[in-house]
């Protein structure tokens, strides 16, 4: 990786969101749902390990969210991990005016910057890098679905990929179950179809919001225009795009690498804040995370973890410690059990 702060024959740039962190930006071509100019934005921290051993880490967020967590970085760093995280088409630093939030009809759109971004590590370092996913909630179901196509579709990528760390993954529809129904099904799949901008009327809770932000209740400082207290609205377009991966999932996919699932241990759905808030997820039931995490395929470790939120990695401090500790025990005992490679 370069020293050279501002990179730019490469095109990396310093980034205007996190000090001391660069960004490269990709161009996806025309927009299928006409909302040019779309593009994605790769982040990484710009100090490589002085050993970086164990190869590198490629973090990919969920809904309504954007990388600006500097301590998961951090603690990849100091285990010989570089770090990189990609903010996808229409989120984050890539979200630009005139367009749909987090809008796509396909997951499968995705995988076009997912593979950039490979691509991209192995241009910082060699093309046998070994690079580990990680994923939260939306991003928890987008790349193990990419994984799977990936072995077929593109192989000698596939074959770069070390592990996957799911963080909270999105496997399932949460609320009543008949939401899950096929009738409801198809009214959103018809819906989708005829008027996919159209968002849902339900209005989404901003209690997690609330739990987060250090302006609210929380300790955590990033931009409320990038990630909402309250959430951007739902389109039927996503919604569609959603149900659609998560019924491919459910059939049984294989990501052909090792992977850990995060999650909470508790679900606590909330119209609004309290300190129950801080201890649950209160965006997705954790059970259906559990059910799902089987049809993964491969080798899938589960851990529940005691009083985390949505994102374990922005729980309270006892229950991200936890969850720090299961990804060094995973990690040195399943994805680099080698001494040698997992000395941080």
């Amino acid at each position: 990786m370069q020293d050279d702060p501002t990179d730019r024959d490469s095109g990396w740039q310093p980034d205007g969101f996190l000090d001391h962190y660069e960004v490269r930006t990709f161009d996806l071509g025309p927009d299928p749902d006409g909302e040019d100019p779309i593009t994605a934005t790769l982040v990484r921290k710009p100090t490589a390990p002085a050993a970086a051993i164990n190869g590198a880490v490629l973090y990919v967020h969920g809904f309504t969210d954007y990388f600006f967590h500097e301590p998961l970085a951090d603690h990849f760093h100091d285990r010989g991990y570089a770090f990189y995280a990609l903010d996808l088409r229409k989120c984050g630093r890539s979200l630009l005016d005139g367009q749909t939030p987090h809008f796509v009809r396909d997951l499968a759109a995705y995988d076009l910057e997912l593979g950039l971004a490979l691509d991209a590590i192995a241009d910082d370092f060699t093309a046998d890098t070994p690079v580990l996913i990680a994923a939260h909630s939306t991003g928890g179901l987008i790349t193990p679905l990419w994984l799977d196509r990936l072995r077929t579709a593109s192989p000698e990528r596939h074959a770069r990929v070390s592990g996957l760390l799911l963080n909270s993954p999105w496997l399932d529809l949460q609320g009543k179950p008949v939401l899950r129904s096929y009738p409801v099904t198809m009214v959103v799949k018809g819906l989708a179809a005829v008027r996919p901008f159209e968002t849902l009327t339900r209005e989404l809770s901003a209690a997690y919001g609330e739990s987060l932000h250090v302006d609210s209740h929380g300790e955590w400082a990033y931009d409320l225009t990038k990630k909402p207290l309250g959430g951007f609205p739902v389109t039927f377009g996503f919604l569609n795009a959603v149900r659609s991966g998560q019924r491919h999932l459910h059939h049984g996919i294989d990501v052909g690498v090792p992977t850990l699932v995060l999650r909470s241990d508790a679900t606590k759905f909330a119209k609004s804040y309290s300190p129950a808030v801080d201890a649950a997820d209160v965006v997705l039931d954790v059970t259906q995370i559990a059910r799902w995490s089987g049809s993964l395929g491969g080798h899938v470790t589960i851990a529940p973890i005691a009083g985390a939120r949505h994102d374990v990695f922005l729980s309270v401090e006892s229950a991200r410690t936890q969850a720090y500790s299961e990804v060094d025990r995973w990690l040195d005992t399943v994805v680099d059990p080698s001494p040698a490679r997992s000395a941080s």
